[in-house]
């Protein structure tokens, strides 16, 4: 894996924690966890996700659905593939800062 890509899935994860309802997660940082950039390009994606897990309860999106809100930001959508890890990492992320449903 290269370094590139380790930083942007530690983006993707900070980025979900952002978009956690507060006080969920509290920073002691006075920082960014992620530039502005970053936050721009990856806070739309996360947010359909955080939304779909919060408001209706959902542990998976349509592929298409966040590839057309990468295309939409980004002028650019990934394989669905890339995509759907990328879902997973953010799922998994609320699923453990903010669990939704009992362990079986």
């Amino acid at each position: 894996m290269q370094i590139e890509e380790c930083i942007l899935w530690l983006s993707i994860i900070f980025i979900t924690i952002l978009c956690t309802p507060q006080p969920t997660i509290v920073r002691w940082s006075s920082t960014p966890p992620v530039s502005a950039e970053t936050k721009l390009q990856w806070k739309g994606f996360c947010a359909l996700i955080a939304n779909a897990y919060y408001t209706r309860g959902m542990a998976w999106l349509p592929v298409k659905t966040l590839q057309l809100e990468q295309m939409a930001v980004t002028g650019v959508a990934e394989e669905p593939a890339v995509v759907a890890s990328w879902m997973r990492l953010v799922f998994a992320t609320l699923e453990v800062v903010s669990p939704q449903w009992p362990r079986v």
